[in-house]
């Protein structure tokens, strides 16, 4: 743990700097000012020296994307190379969580902290939480943080793959499930796992298993060109196990490269194949169990290992193991 002394801030958009527009609130520049201006304005303003830099576009964050993702690390290696010993990313509440986990993949092995934080009303509105959470952010880097990515809100600090956004207006809206956590940590990285190593878009997808779930929904979407798909089992790991025509578009799936992998839709427990025959038959036709990993680090990571080019055999053997605490 160290304090830093050269921080990044990074703005990205999201409604912790928004401003009113006949359409409503939309991302607007010149944070940097207000930030300034409302810190100059503090008796026990934090003491961290900092520069802000705005992406562009920025993004109100239901508009984040896998490009964004990629374009976040590379802004963050640059600054560190640069002689920043921290960063501090201002980020839009919808999607925080899935880019908190994204960057806890893309970034193994950064040798800084990376922090994320956001808030529910824009800054400068009445009772607006963005400047606790700004400064609350800001007074932990000055403290002193572990290396890796975490995430900061309404007093709270996250690990990065480990949160989600449970509420829509509530000021806490993020908390980390109960999710049972247990695998293997994995001993060494690769070099095509380090935050060096330059990753592609992929073509992910996302599916719940539900009362009604068809074999011709299931190959519809992975016939579209998926490289991986995340299903979101019940319980510990089942799903319609009978549906013999589903279990073969699976198989057929994973035999041509697709990555399979399952977690569970409870909000607490894991994936566990083993408890039941109908776990087991989805195992069998190719699923890999993500444990209790929650949606947006399973997502996160399947697209840091199939990003970086690792073809379906390897991308299972990593995403087994534990590779920055998502699973242990």
């Amino acid at each position: 743990m160290r304090a830093v002394k050269n921080l990044l801030v990074l703005y990205t958009g999201g409604t912790i700097g928004m401003l009113e527009t006949a359409e409503g609130l939309a991302p607007a520049g010149g944070f940097d000012a207000r930030m300034r201006e409302h810190l100059a304005q503090l008796s026990d303003a934090p003491q961290v020296h900092w520069t802000l830099q705005e992406m562009s576009p920025l993004l109100d964050s239901a508009n984040m994307q896998q490009h964004n993702w990629l374009a976040m690390r590379d802004s963050i290696v640059a600054a560190v190379d640069a002689g920043h010993d921290g960063v501090l990313v201002l980020h839009g509440t919808d999607s925080l969580a899935y880019s908190a986990a994204a960057l806890s993949f893309l970034l193994l092995g950064l040798p800084v902290p990376v922090l994320l934080t956001g808030s529910m009303l824009p800054a400068g509105a009445p009772g607006s939480d963005a400047w606790d959470n700004l400064c609350g952010a800001l007074r932990l880097v000055e403290q002193g943080l572990e290396d890796g990515v975490q995430l900061y809100f309404h007093g709270q600090l996250l690990h990065g793959c480990r949160a989600s956004k449970l509420r829509s207006e509530a000021f806490d809206a993020f908390a980390a499930l109960p999710r049972h956590r247990e695998g293997e940590r994995a001993a060494d990285l690769p070099a095509a796992l380090s935050y060096r190593q330059q990753r592609q878009p992929v073509n992910l997808a996302v599916m719940p298993v539900f009362p009604g779930l068809q074999a011709g929904h299931l190959k519809g979407l992975l016939d579209s060109g998926v490289q991986g798909l995340l299903l979101e089992c019940y319980g510990s790991g089942t799903g319609p196990s009978d549906d013999l025509a589903l279990l073969e578009v699976l198989r057929a799936a994973r035999q041509r490269g697709v990555l399979l992998t399952a977690i569970s839709q409870c909000p607490e427990g894991s994936v566990v194949f083993d408890t039941y025959a109908a776990g087991n038959r989805l195992r069998t036709a190719g699923l890999v169990s993500a444990g209790g990993m929650t949606r947006e680090a399973a997502l996160g990571k399947m697209f840091a290992l199939l990003g970086a080019g690792l073809d379906v055999d390897a991308a299972e053997q990593w995403f087994a193991l534990d590779l920055c605490g998502e699973r242990a």
